[in-house]
């Protein structure tokens, strides 16, 4: 272990904290001196920009170098990437304080990652006090969505003479419902009103999904957090998991949602050795079900009541840009406290541009950016954000048009690539033959079976007592008798297990190739994904691990997607203000600052939203490093298919910068927009417990 190497290994270092604000350290010695060895509970609320991660790695460090046993230590992140960048940083201010040769390896963190894949593993770890079986898989969106496709047709609910939803939507209302512990009329009736008149229907076609996925030792994403909370509320196995754990500390706190503050109050019922770090002024993602009071009522938890430190210095923006910025956030409703600042002195004021239409707007970035990038400012180090995707659209085109190379976050997943979901569906169904979901797309990529020969071979394999007895003596149509024996002998070996992992991958690829060259005219570049999932491979122990992380964490794109440009050495960034979250650029450009777009007309039916909206534009400002400016057209030109036809609606800027805020901003104006025009807006406001029993209790 790490600390008990021998101290002629140690070359005296400089304190590793000393880099740390007042702010900043204090919430890294929170509680070190309790003599229980388990501090308070702390709230860390870190501003924009105010060295949050670093604040948090310093603490587990500091817990570290105290005597805190990292194999006890649960690091909770949104991202495996955030985990492991967590863990590097750990691993360097530990090597720091005791002065370790840069050879030597840091302390392992075998609980750090994210709340889904935790998660996985606990389940796995309690799977047979729990009445579930441990050979589990995880269904990733795009299964789980089909999952639910053929549920809905079976119960008959696609021949309804009235619309029902879609099976992507009916995905989306379970989901909303189990990760914000509501019930299903008050999430209808509050996100999915048009869907109110099926309550009855859908609640018989969540209780079938539940069923289906339980007969296939399945679990959904949301099934993670679902089954953990389930578990979680039995007493006994409650009080086990949280004696595992001397310390958990949870990043991004802020996105959240009910299920998973349950899991942490059940894994933490007095708050010791508990530390969250979040900022209330960043809660953007409602719409995947995050609850903004869970870290609003953090602090009233606990008796006594959680420790607050506020990391208020921000080291990325300058000051007036932070000026803006706290004048918006400054009229939320309701918000923990706080004013960043900055040593960053400036002259050069955040601006309003008044600009004519959708169209001046497009022309304005894009000289904005041409003459940024002429005074050195690389277009990588500019993006321009919207509220919404389709925001872009004119922008794009104007982009194209003066040939400025540009990457626009979104667009197709790994996982969603139909090659890459053809090689994960043949190891889920290795692993657990009765995923009927993987077993229907590999079954019909033998040539000569179709989807009638593919459910009679699993209609065998549910009834049949071995699974996969049932495969290898399935007769398959003649004309698929050859290319089927081929495939079944690979079978065998994924399951026998006798080459390993991570040489099944090879051994599922073999096979693979035909297929990939019989199906794909694009075959040779979709192997470089494939070459790339084999590379993935290598970095895991099991097959059961690396399908588990790959389906909770996968990389980001593949050759389906049109990705950087590959003969430029340049791009400008284009994302949606959700994505940005996290990131910062010297240049940042908010389109569309006007009601209607920011906030959204769609999310203006409540307080509630209102606020939200409010601090994504907050989220959008504290982007920018050195240059921001919000673009507000003055009218949009809006075809409609009624009597009126196409017409111009004119605009008035967003109602979060009223006058006294607007005082912030340097006001310009572009083409033939007027000044005079720019109105404001006002604001708004068997087994121990068996949890598969109580998952399916939901529905009934």
């Amino acid at each position: 272990m790490l600390l008990s190497t021998p101290a002629t290994h140690r070359v005296a270092r400089p304190d590793p904290f000393a880099a740390l604000n007042a702010q900043q350290r204090a919430a890294v010695e929170h509680g070190l001196s309790d003599p229980s060895g388990r501090p308070p509970p702390l709230l860390v609320i870190a501003g924009a920009g105010s060295g949050k991660t670093m604040t948090l790695a310093s603490r587990v460090a500091r817990l570290v170098l105290a005597g805190a046993d990292p194999q006890r230590m649960l690091l909770l992140t949104f991202s495996r990437r955030a985990a492991m960048e967590m863990e590097r940083r750990v691993g360097r201010v530990i090597h720091e304080a005791l002065g370790f040769a840069p050879t030597q390896r840091p302390p392992a963190f075998p609980w750090s990652g994210t709340f889904h894949s935790v998660g996985a593993r606990l389940l796995r770890d309690y799977a047979g006090r729990i009445g579930l079986s441990e050979s589990f898989t995880i269904h990733d969106r795009a299964d789980a969505e089909d999952l639910m496709g053929l549920v809905r047709q079976e119960l008959g609910l696609a021949a309804t003479r009235s619309r029902f939803p879609l099976k992507g939507t009916c995905l989306a209302i379970y989901s909303r419902t189990v990760n914000s512990r509501r019930d299903l009329r008050s999430v209808l009736q509050d996100v999915f009103p048009w869907c109110s008149q099926w309550e009855s229907e859908l609640k018989r076609l969540f209780g079938a999904y539940v069923q289906h996925k339980q007969q296939q030792h399945a679990l959904d994403y949301d099934d993670l957090l679902l089954y953990w909370a389930q578990m979680m509320a039995e007493p006994q196995i409650a009080a086990h998991v949280g004696e595992r754990f001397d310390h958990v500390l949870v990043d991004e706190y802020q996105d959240t949602n009910r299920l998973q503050a349950a899991i942490l109050m059940a894994l933490k019922p007095d708050g010791r050795g508990l530390t969250v770090v979040g900022d209330d002024a960043q809660s953007i993602y409602s719409f995947r079900a995050a609850e903004v009071r869970n870290i609003l009522d953090f602090p009233r938890a606990f008796r006594p009541e959680a420790h607050v430190v506020t990391l208020e210095r921000n080291y990325r923006s300058t000051q007036t840009i932070l000026a803006a910025s706290n004048a918006v956030i400054a009229n939320a409703c309701e918000r923990f406290t706080k004013e960043l600042w900055s040593d960053q002195v400036s002259s050069q004021r955040p601006a309003l541009i008044a600009v004519e239409d959708e169209a001046g707007q497009a022309q304005w970035v894009a000289g904005e950016v041409l003459a940024q990038r002429e005074a050195g400012v690389g277009l990588k180090s500019q993006a321009v954000l919207f509220r919404t995707s389709h925001h872009s659209a004119a922008l794009e085109l104007e982009l194209t048009r003066r040939n400025i190379p540009f990457v626009k976050f979104g667009g197709l997943k790994f996982l969603e690539a139909s090659h890459i979901k053809d090689v994960l569906s043949v190891l889920r169904w290795a692993e657990n033959p009765r995923s009927r979901m993987a077993g229907f797309r590999v079954a019909q990529l033998v040539a000569g079976i179709g989807p009638a020969s593919a459910r009679r071979l699993l209609d065998a394999m549910e009834s049949a007592a071995d699974p996969v007895a049932a495969l290898t003596s399935f007769k398959p149509p003649a004309a698929a008798a050859a290319d089927w024996e081929v495939f079944v002998a690979a079978y065998r070996q994924l399951r026998q297990g006798s080459v390993g992992w991570p040489a099944e991958m090879d051994v599922v690829q073999r096979w693979y190739l035909p297929q990939l060259q019989r199906l794909h005219d694009d075959a040779p570049v979709r192997q470089a994904d494939l070459a790339q999932l084999a590379r993935i491979a290598n970095g895991y122990a099991s097959r059961e691990r690396f399908l588990t992380e790959l389906t909770l964490d996968p990389p980001d794109a593949t050759s389906d997607e049109p990705g950087a440009p590959h003969r430029d050495e340049d791009y400008l960034i284009l994302s949606t203000i959700h994505s940005a979250k996290g990131q910062e650029w010297k240049a940042v450009y908010v389109l569309n600052a006007v009601d209607g777009c920011i906030p959204s007309e769609m999310s203006t039916g409540t307080a509630a939203e209102v606020e939200e909206e409010r601090r994504l534009l907050y989220v959008a400002m504290t982007r920018a490093r050195q240059t921001l400016q919000l673009i507000v057209p003055q009218r949009f030109y809006v075809t409609q298919q009624n009597s009126m036809g196409s017409r111009h609606v004119y605009a008035s800027l967003t109602r979060f910068i009223p006058d006294d805020v607007a005082a912030h901003f340097e006001r310009l104006q572009h083409g033939g927009a007027s000044g005079d025009r720019l109105p404001l807006g006002g604001v708004a406001g068997a087994p121990v417990v068996d949890v598969s029993a109580r998952v399916r209790s939901l529905w009934q």
